[in-house]
């Protein structure tokens, strides 16, 4: 499995993409290749029209799957997302790669604004043929069930070791249709050894690997709500 993650900050914290990696090993015995474009603050807009990176990726890359991020905080015009994200989607199947459309979650002060972006993912996966990662529905799941679980890193708004443990499960289980219960209490953190500084957004120190052993019961919480996610 080749896999291509194009999006934002939401997409590159914490190393998720290697994480994803990482619990698609554990749960199938291969390691998928993964690629990012991921560039801090950029939407669906931005993506398409760096079309040349994108083209090239996708036309020579060799990829089964592309993860599409849109931005998240604040959430683009819904006409916007469904035309750009449209046109990346299009993209996509016009070499053979197979669309993701990565559902975000709500910044932590604005709880109000996630079902405006449940229905607008859910709208571009069913207008546009695309697979969806249900990740801001679990997102909300979680806070509703399990409120002692904190998915946020410390601004609100990006996630967490435990937000990124929640979205390596969701992308892991709608790509393979399974998920180890190995991964339970897997987890990359930024802060581990200060590698980031998000008040001066600068990197502090640049290291292989970030690991961190979470909590095993929260992430068997998050684990089994993600098992029980219609995808």
């Amino acid at each position: 499995m080749k896999v291509l993650f194009v999006g934002n900050s939401h997409t590159f914290f914490n190393d998720m993409p290697e994480l994803f990696a990482q619990f698609v090993e554990k749960t199938t015995g291969e390691k998928p290749e993964v690629v990012m474009l991921a560039y801090g603050g950029r939407d669906y807009k931005w993506h398409r029209k760096e079309y040349f990176a994108l083209r090239f990726n996708l036309m020579y890359g060799g990829f089964d799957y592309c993860i599409l991020q849109q931005a998240a905080h604040p959430y683009p015009p819904i006409e916007e997302t469904l035309e750009y994200g449209g046109m990346i989607i299009d993209l996509c199947k016009k070499y053979h790669v197979t669309p993701v459309v990565y559902m975000t979650w709500a910044e932590k002060r604005f709880p109000e604004n996630q079902q405006k972006m449940i229905d607008t993912c859910k709208q571009l996966a069913e207008t546009r043929g695309a697979l969806l990662a249900p990740v801001g529905e679990v997102w909300k799941r979680v806070q509703q069930e399990c409120p002692d679980i904190e998915l946020y890193f410390r601004d609100g708004e990006h996630a967490g070791p435990y937000g990124d443990f929640l979205i390596a499960c969701v992308m892991c289980r709608l790509l393979t249709g399974s998920l180890s219960d190995e991964v339970i209490g897997k987890g990359f953190d930024f802060l581990q050894n200060e590698v980031i500084n998000m008040e001066l957004a600068t990197v502090i120190e640049d290291v292989e690997r970030i690991p961190v052993e979470l909590d095993q019961e929260k992430t068997g919480k998050i684990y089994d709500i993600v098992n029980n996610q219609n995808m």
